[in-house]
């Protein structure tokens, strides 16, 4: 009898382990699929003499999107979520402290473009440690220690200024995991006087010191026609569908002109930027919203489609989305191929000519770069054949 009961606690015992391991296991299998993510926030100066400062902001975002193309972590590509802030601004109310969230953190890349290019400025108290409070506490930051959680702050004034002390702002930041970059637009001098570097150092950031007046450098590269041709070709692809989607598509347009009118580099950034991972429209175009399940043909109402699509069948639906898919796929990777032999050849001709660039972009590429790897992310092209097929997001 005592044998039994040794038996069937020892079965009860064994039972409860095995349950445990399946429990730890599926646990660990949902941390394991759990997307990497990199999230930048990015504060901008616009009082009165930040024109340049925005100007760079405009045409330097796809720059510094592309700069995640290859990026990876433990073979996943990581999500990219920006969140825009603007604070300085004498028609922002003094009781918000000057300050206005623009972009909660957000995938939708147009919009952010769109809210850059409507951005003015004007003059007012710039309040460093106020807006990097806000931007602590306002936003939906990751819980998760192992993604990239990073704030951008540039402006021109003292960052000393204002009714909320930088220094305890920063360290609210960083013990939730947020590293604070500085940018000081203007003379080094004038921006260690104004302690600057001293946000940087309690927030483990990095400070860099810029010329925001200082234009985007343009190098003309055998491979820029092609990929603005391809460019236009790809817009091709986008299906439109939903409330939104007319204006959506409309947006796409709007944000191509926008980058193309104010330099030739933006426009190329930006094409480059829309054959990546991190382009993506699931809630207005249908080959995103397909593939990433949002969509399905069979079950949306017929009002919800473009009017070329409302009298096919479900079989000559499904057959159009994946011709527009395969088609945008072809050009994203050909775009990507040319991308990668013009990176090759502007840099050469960069070091020929012996030019250098001292922008937001080159320093919110310089610091987010640095601090990915330390997160263990990997940021380099692929040794072989570019094919972005199983790349999230990519159709």
């Amino acid at each position: 009898m005592k044998n039994s009961k040794k038996m069937v606690c020892l079965w009860l015992l064994i039972l409860a382990v095995t349950l445990t391991s399946q429990v730890q296991a599926q646990e660990l299998a949902v941390v394991t699929e759990q997307k990497p993510l990199i999230q930048m926030a990015i504060l901008l100066d616009t009082s009165g003499s930040m024109s340049g400062l925005i100007d760079q902001a405009r045409s330097e975002l796809w720059a510094i999107v592309n700069e995640f193309i290859f990026a990876q972590k433990l073979g996943q590509v990581p999500d990219l979520q920006v969140a825009l802030f603007e604070y300085g601004k004498s028609s922002i109310s003094r009781d918000q402290g000057y300050i206005r969230m623009i972009v909660p953190f957000t995938t939708d890349l147009d919009k952010v473009s769109q809210e850059l290019f409507v951005l003015k400025t004007n003059g007012g108290n710039e309040y460093c440690g106020w807006v990097i409070k806000e931007a602590t506490n306002q936003l939906k930051w990751s819980n998760s220690s192992d993604d990239l959680k990073v704030i951008f702050i540039a402006g021109n004034e003292p960052f000393t200024q204002g009714p909320v002390d930088y220094r305890p702002a920063c360290q609210a930041a960083i013990s939730k995991g947020i590293v604070v970059n500085t940018i000081h637009c203007g003379r080094e001098k004038d921006g260690l006087e104004g302690k600057w570097n001293n946000g940087a150092l309690l927030a483990d950031g990095k400070y860099l010191n810029i010329n925001h007046n200082q234009k985007t450098i343009h190098i003309d590269a055998p491979q820029d026609n092609e990929i603005a041709e391809l460019n236009e070709k790809l817009n091709d692809t986008y299906i439109a569908y939903g409330t939104m989607g007319g204006a959506s598509r409309h947006r796409q347009a709007e944000q191509d002109l926008n980058a193309t009118r104010l330099s030739r580099s933006a426009g190329l950034q930006r094409a480059v930027s829309k054959s990546s991972a991190y382009y993506k429209n699931e809630d207005w175009d249908l080959v995103d919203a397909c593939k990433d399940g949002k969509v399905n043909l069979e079950n949306i109402e017929a009002e919800e489609l473009p009017q070329n699509m409302r009298d096919m069948t479900i079989a000559e639906r499904t057959a159009y989305v994946e011709s527009n898919t395969k088609t945008r796929t072809e050009i994203q990777q050909k775009i990507q191929q040319l991308n990668e032999q013009r990176k090759k050849y502007v840099a050469a001709e960069m070091k020929k000519q012996q030019k250098d660039t001292n922008t937001l972009g080159s320093a919110i590429i310089q610091a987010v770069t640095e601090q990915a790897k330390k997160k263990n992310y990997k940021i380099e092209p692929p040794q072989k054949p570019i094919n972005i097929e199983n790349e999230p997001n990519q159709p």
